[in-house]
């Protein structure tokens, strides 16, 4: 059997989620069936059953569009062109809106099974509109598209299938598949390096409040800034966030840290601003695995998370996590045994916080009671490495997903 999976991120073009899905995926795919990955950038490799083919939007076709929706444009085009390239596989299988139309229209023109997994839903996203802009219109009707005429859909969490169907009702609740983000283990576990640290400047000697993500509005880290001020004098928050949506985001997210920086915590010596490290760039995976290990506590404010993998990773190095208690991180972090979950209100229409400050100030309360007991942090940090090996293999997932697909092919 060869699958041809379709992903707009793959290595080293990996900057969310979704790349860090598929990229192991890919590689567990591989061991068990012939692997065609079919990504955006110049990657070209051949490895035993996996094959990554990369490609780039044509530039004359988005020649002139407006910056907000050529990226809506320029995956719609891709698709069309990495579509051709699909007639000799034996099932397709997208990674998210960017990929989905490749899927579609390679079902319908060479009669192939399709398979597509959601790692979010455009519809409970609409801040997506101050990215794309008008591109978001375009980009919710290549997502409901490919998700109303898909063979199987998969959730990468219960929270998720539940979202599916609210925002697709026409869906049959029988083609959705709940199969999980996962792990290497071998890979993500403690480690005792700390030169990363050093390199961007966490003071060693003190704990430290971790976040790792993207800037943008869906990780919530603005609110975890906001948290900041609500932190005990000198609390060490380590930021280790790039690769902003917007330029909008990014200089609010620069203006609320100089604002902290500029204050004086109460019951601090004069002159002295909150303790923020921000690490702006996107860190290397090692890099990464080093603040995970050291952090007292990994915070993962996200406001929409239909699973929430840095949770994983943090938990694999044994960091106990503060979380907000939204989708699959529900499914992901146990309320009091490998962290805690802080209550979460959306608005109706936008899905950001009802009352925003009451939510920092959650955040705060619930890192605070950690960074004052170092001990449960420990338990927590333990439980959370121990509930990652017994549920969340890559292996165990791979082996779900080729079951999946040979159902399929059998039809």
């Amino acid at each position: 059997m060869r699958v041809g999976l379709m992903t707009r991120e793959y290595p080293p073009e990996v900057y969310g989620g979704a790349g860090v899905h598929v990229e192991y995926l890919s590689h567990e795919l591989a061991k068990l069936i012939e692997v065609e990955v079919h990504c955006w950038g110049k990657q070209r490799e051949d490895i035993g059953d996996l094959h990554v083919r990369g490609d780039e939007p044509a530039a004359e076709i988005t020649a002139g569009c407006e910056a907000k929706f050529k990226t809506a444009v320029d995956a719609l085009a891709l698709n069309l062109a990495q579509m051709k390239d699909l007639a000799a596989i034996d099932i397709v299988h997208t990674h998210t809106w960017y990929a989905s139309m490749a899927g579609f229209l390679a079902k319908k023109l060479y009669g192939i099974p399709f398979v597509l997994t959601t790692h979010s839903l455009e519809p409970l996203r609409a801040w997506k509109s101050e990215q794309l802009g008008a591109g978001y219109a375009l980009s919710s009707w290549m997502e409901r598209t490919a998700v109303l005429d898909a063979d199987a859909i998969i959730a990468v969490s219960h929270g998720t299938k539940a979202d599916i169907l609210q925002a697709y009702p026409e869906v049959d609740a029988d083609r959705i598949h709940v199969i999980y983000n996962g792990i290497d283990l071998q890979q993500y576990q403690y480690t005792p390096q700390t030169d990363a640290l050093t390199k961007y400047g966490v003071d060693t000697t003190k704990p430290y409040v971790l976040f790792v993500g993207r800037i943008t509005r869906q990780k919530g880290v603005t609110h975890l800034v906001d948290a900041v001020r609500y932190l005990a004098p000198g609390t060490q928050v380590v930021l280790c966030a790039g690769a902003p949506d917007t330029p909008e985001i990014a200089a609010e997210m620069r203006a609320k840290i100089e604002a902290l920086r500029r204050e004086t915590p109460s019951g601090s010596p004069s002159g002295t601003g909150h303790n923020v490290v921000w690490i702006e760039q996107m860190v290397t995976k090692e890099e990464a695995i080093q603040l995970y290990s050291h952090c007292a506590v990994f915070c993962c404010p996200s406001v929409y998370e239909p699973f929430g993998i840095i949770n994983l990773e943090a938990m694999a190095c044994g960091a106990p996590v503060v979380a907000s208690a939204v989708g699959g991180i529900l499914e992901v972090v146990v309320e009091g045994e490998t962290g805690r979950l802080v209550p979460f209100e959306p608005d109706a229409v936008t899905g950001f916080p009802v009352d925003a400050d009451r939510f920092a100030r959650d955040l705060a309360a619930r890192v605070s009671e950690l960074l004052e007991d170092s001990s449960l942090c420990q338990k927590m940090g333990a439980a959370g490495r121990k509930r990652v090996e017994e549920n969340f293999a890559w292996q165990a997932i791979a082996a779900q997903t080729v079951a999946l697909y040979r159902s399929l092919v059998k039809k």
